[in-house]
């Protein structure tokens, strides 16, 4: 077996401190942002973890915000 760089071990990678991310709270009076948390919250009840994370992004992404 060869000895080249693709047998040896990388250094670990180390996250920002500010790993994980905080979730986004949805602005006040903003419908949509209401319609995003509330489907966050029954997709953490019904433990769908995928989707929480989906409504996050859309959060953060949300336009104007």
């Amino acid at each position: 077996m060869s000895d080249g760089p693709w047998t040896r071990m990388a250094d670990p990678v180390h996250l920002p401190d500010a790993w994980p991310l905080v979730e986004p709270e949805p602005v006040a009076g903003c419908g949509r942002c209401a319609e995003l948390a509330a489907g966050r919250t029954a997709s953490r009840a019904s433990g769908d973890l995928s989707a929480v994370s989906d409504a996050n992004v859309l959060l953060r992404r949300h336009p104007g915000h």
